[in-house]
């Protein structure tokens, strides 16, 4: 079969007819929220045209019966007949409401008109009746109200066994009451389904704003780390060789020249990692290439540019650095880093500074150690809080499994040790 044929096999739903229906439908329902009364009026006209007139109306073709059938039923006059009518139709108007009221007021009025022994086509009420328990009534309901109409049905086909037989008049009955079972649990289930995916599709959207959200705040806390490593660091330095360079310039100009220099510099790092991360965030197809993120390589380079602003800065490493994973290596950078420009800010610049990272065990260590304020009476006190700064390395340790402690020396310094599992991460672990 080809895909056309296919199409027109399957493809029944996109018929035009069906599109019309649908949304006929469709206004139906809006048109029903809006004025539920409305339907019902319209139901119930609809079965007094199609049921109730014909009764009302004399025809010929009465009178050419079967003479059994005509001596089997009670004819009365107009007021009669429309009193039944009403009698059975007018409880249709709480069909929805309540359903099962309704069905006990037609059914009385059932029983009174068939005592009477009139037979009456507007009879149909007691089925929709039926329809609306199972529809819109209370399940446990249904089972009284099937054994009372088919209770109900046990003397008309009696009364109708002089023309057909008894057997088939109840088969016919009773597949009636089925049939109006059936379609009103039918619609109703349909509708729980439906109902059932509307309330699935709002919570995947709620879902789905709530991760959106989540993304949006986990990449604002990223950003926020990496902009408070790259803008707190340089201006650490930049501060500090400003201070040193005001301070030389009226004693050694030549040193004053050079932290300039190094004001430049460290200016031009900041604003090229910055630039970097301009980059990233705006997401264009045509961004430049963009330089990779600083590694363990690099920490030799960081604690150059430290040096220049004054600390005694002592370097050391051990293992096998060179083959770790770029994230580890940029969290081991960024840890450095970000306890070097503390250590600047607290100790100041006339201190001592030994930074060690060192892989083994499955465990990469970084440590950096100060010695505080050569002048003991001039050291700042700790602070009431944690920064963001300890709070960022923190963050960064436990992304690779690790733990960042902090605090202070007793020969007056201040410490911080960093330890993250280079174990690999398994699939199922993931």
């Amino acid at each position: 079969m080809s895909s056309s044929d296919h199409a027109d096999a399957g493809g029944w739903p996109a018929h035009p007819l069906v599109a019309r229906l649908t949304r006929l439908g469709h206004r139906l329902r809006q048109a029903d929220r809006r004025r539920p009364w409305l339907l019902d009026l319209t139901v119930i006209a609809a079965m007094f045209l199609l049921f109730c007139l014909p009764d009302l109306v004399p025809h010929e073709e009465d009178d050419r019966g079967p003479e059994q059938l005509l001596l089997t039923f009670t004819h009365l006059p107009v007021g009669g007949t429309l009193a039944l009518q009403a009698g059975l139709l007018l409880p249709l108007l709480w069909r929805r409401r309540a359903p099962s009221a309704a069905l006990a007021m037609t059914a009385a009025v059932f029983v009174a008109q068939w005592s009477l022994g009139v037979f009456l086509r507007a009879d149909v009420a007691l089925l929709v009746a039926l329809y609306s328990v199972a529809l819109h009534g209370r399940l446990r309901h249904l089972p009284w109200a099937c054994a009372a109409e088919i209770a109900l049905l046990l003397p008309v086909a009696a009364r109708v066994s002089a023309v057909v037989s008894f057997w088939g008049a109840l088969f016919f009955l009773v597949s009636a009451v089925t049939a109006a079972v059936t379609l009103g649990l039918a619609v109703r289930i349909r509708r729980a389904q439906l109902a059932g995916l509307r309330d699935r599709a709002a919570r995947l959207e709620v879902e789905r704003d709530q991760r959106s959200k989540l993304a949006t705040a986990t990449e604002r806390a990223r950003v926020a780390r990496e902009m408070h490593d790259i803008i707190g660091h340089n201006l650490s330095v930049i501060i500090t060789l400003a201070d040193g360079g005001a301070y030389a310039a009226d004693v050694t100009p030549q040193r004053s020249k050079q932290a300039l220099r190094l004001v430049g510099d460290a200016g031009r790092q900041a604003l090229g990692e910055l630039r970097r991360m301009m980059g990233v965030l705006r997401d264009r197809a045509d961004a430049p290439e963009l330089n990779p993120q600083p590694g363990v390589a690099d920490v030799e380079q960081l604690c150059t540019r430290f040096r220049a602003a004054g600390p005694e800065v002592v370097y050391r490493s051990a293992g096998e650095l060179d083959t770790l994973d770029r994230g580890v290596q940029l969290m081991a950078y960024r840890i450095v880093q970000e306890a070097l420009t503390n250590t600047l800010k607290h100790a100041g610049p006339h201190t001592r500074i030994d930074v060690l990272i060192a892989a083994a065990d499955a465990e990469l260590c970084v440590r950096v150690q100060d010695a505080g304020r050569p002048d003991s009476t001039d050291s700042l006190p700790p602070p009431a809080e944690e920064g963001h700064g300890l709070a960022g390395m923190r963050e960064r340790a436990a992304l690779y499994g690790g733990t960042v402690t902090a605090g202070p020396t007793p020969d007056g310094g201040w410490l911080v040790h960093a330890v993250l599992d280079l174990t690999p991460v398994t699939g199922g672990a993931a």
